[in-house]
């Protein structure tokens, strides 16, 4: 039997250990982009209830309107479900958790020129996967550049603990929440090309830009993944799915977190 072939490299792991994220170049073969890109550019043109709800005639200056972020849209298309369950990324994921990577969540970003960005922010205070922690794989579909939107991630607060976050700036973010990053630490953007997927640790505090070009959408597929050894997940985030498509609940995890209140889905 041929020895396993390992997805990353020891300097790979290390970087993702170290700085709580890590960008792996052409995880998605092109043919496999364009064939996300063709399936959200037919869901765009219609309305998807309780997934995508865009207002076909808006004539308003905040262009997320008409293109809002699809959410889990592996739970009615079967393309969405196909990608999050991606072979390369789930590889990648089993090796940076040391175990089975369980899919949680699908999005799809649309980021239409002039949009807002959303604040700094940390995943796994949607999620609340315990024991362990939330990933995401944050697949560019567009280049993603300063200019259309880029992410933007606090290295190393992948070890900063989970924090109440305060009110964002609704100017230049289309969310409500903000996390301060820690004193003398500063957002560095993400440059991807499509194909290139940014995986990143559930505390680790990222946001993106607006977007300040005048033609470019800044597309993106997005899904976040759980530890096989979690026990509890928030309730937004059940069935979770194996590789091979099969479902499984995890328990409930309560509402609140740090904030002691109640917190929507987010993500």
């Amino acid at each position: 039997m041929s020895p396993k072939l390992q997805a990353l490299t020891p300097e790979q792991l290390q970087q993702f250990e170290t700085e709580g994220y890590l960008i792996v170049q052409r995880v998605f073969r092109p043919e496999e982009i364009e064939e996300i890109r063709a399936t959200f550019d037919e869901i765009g043109q219609t309305a998807v209830p309780g997934f995508f709800e865009p207002v076909m005639d808006a004539d308003t200056d905040d262009p997320l309107k008409r293109y809002p972020r699809v959410m889990h849209p592996h739970r009615f298309h079967p393309v969405a479900k196909k990608y999050m369950l991606h072979p390369g990324v789930l590889a990648i994921l089993n090796e940076l958790y040391g175990e089975e990577a369980l899919a949680a969540q699908s999005m799809f970003y649309y980021k239409p020129p002039g949009s807002r960005g959303q604040a700094l922010h940390q995943d796994n205070f949607y999620l609340k996967v315990e024991p362990g922690n939330c990933i995401a794989a944050w697949t560019a579909i567009d280049r993603c550049d300063e200019e259309n939107g880029c992410m933007l991630l606090v290295p190393k607060t992948n070890r900063y603990e989970i924090v109440c976050p305060e009110v964002s700036d609704a100017e230049e973010s289309f969310t409500t929440h903000y996390v301060k990053p820690p004193k003398g630490e500063k957002p560095v953007p993400a440059v991807m090309e499509p194909g290139d997927v940014l995986f990143f640790n559930g505390n680790l505090i990222h946001g993106s830009y607006r977007n300040k070009s005048k033609e470019r959408f800044r597309r993106s597929f997005i899904c976040h993944y759980a530890n096989a050894s979690a026990t509890q997940i928030s309730h937004w985030y059940n069935p979770l799915y194996r590789a091979d498509g099969t479902t499984l609940e995890l328990e409930s995890n309560p509402d609140g977190g740090p904030c002691g209140i109640e917190t929507p889905a987010y993500h």
